[in-house]
This record gives C-alpha cells, sequence and structure tokens, in this order.
C-alpha cells in the first residue's frame, strides 16, 4: 500500500450483512464498519465497556431506530448518533427496506487531535 486506500463499499470483505470496511481499508486507528439491516432486522444490543470505544453510527441509506440503553429514537438517513461506551445500543430496522449503516468508534483514550483550521 502506498499510503492510502481506496476502496468502494462494493469491494468491502464482507462478513453476512457486514463490510469490513476497517479490515478493506487496511485502518489501525479506529474501528470502521458498514452494516446492510435488512427490513426486520437488527445488530446484537451491546456496550463498550471493555473497549473504552466511544461509536458513532451514521445512517446512509434507510431508516434505522436507535436503542440506547432502552430508549428508541428514529435515525432517518442523515442521522448521525454519538454513544459513550457504557450504554447500551442497537440498531434496527423497523421499515420495509435494506438500513445502510457506518459505524465508526475508537478508544477515547487514544483522544483526538483537532487540525489548526478546524
Amino acid at each position: 500500500m502506498a499510503g492510502f486506500a481506496i476502496v468502494h463499499r462494493e469491494g468491502f470483505e464482507r462478513n453476512g450483512k457486514w463490510g469490513l470496511a476497517r479490515r478493506s481499508l487496511g485502518l489501525s486507528a479506529l474501528g470502521m464498519g458498514l452494516v446492510d439491516i435488512p427490513a426486520g432486522d437488527s445488530i446484537p444490543e451491546h456496550d463498550e465497556v471493555d473497549r473504552d470505544q466511544e461509536e458513532v453510527f451514521i445512517v446512509l441509506s434507510g431508516a434505522a431506530t436507535m436503542v440506547i440503553d432502552g430508549e428508541e429514537h428514529s435515525a432517518p438517513a442523515g442521522t448521525f448518533v454519538r454513544v459513550d461506551p457504557p450504554l447500551r445500543r442497537t440498531v434496527r430496522n423497523d421499515g420495509s427496506v435494506t438500513a445502510s449503516v457506518l459505524i465508526v468508534s475508537a478508544p477515547r483514550t487514544s483522544g483526538y487531535a483537532a487540525m489548526d483550521w478546524n
């Protein structure tokens, strides 16, 4: 690799409904996965306490429902949701078409250094 990677989502390595973006792009500092959730399906409920990871869920298409500590939140396409490690979370698709959700995560302990221009 020449210091960068360009991969279309159709080129991601797959594991069932998951597109393994992290693995396909060669990421090492953060996690990234693309999940296509069929109508009536969901991802496993979980927290990120053991890995101290902050997660961001980005609904790319379709309409999802974020369930955070048992509370439901509508998340149509274009919605960004950040969740702290101890909260239980899942993404559910109550709609009639597949919902594509990009999930990005990183340990809070590594921190983020902002660029001067933002």
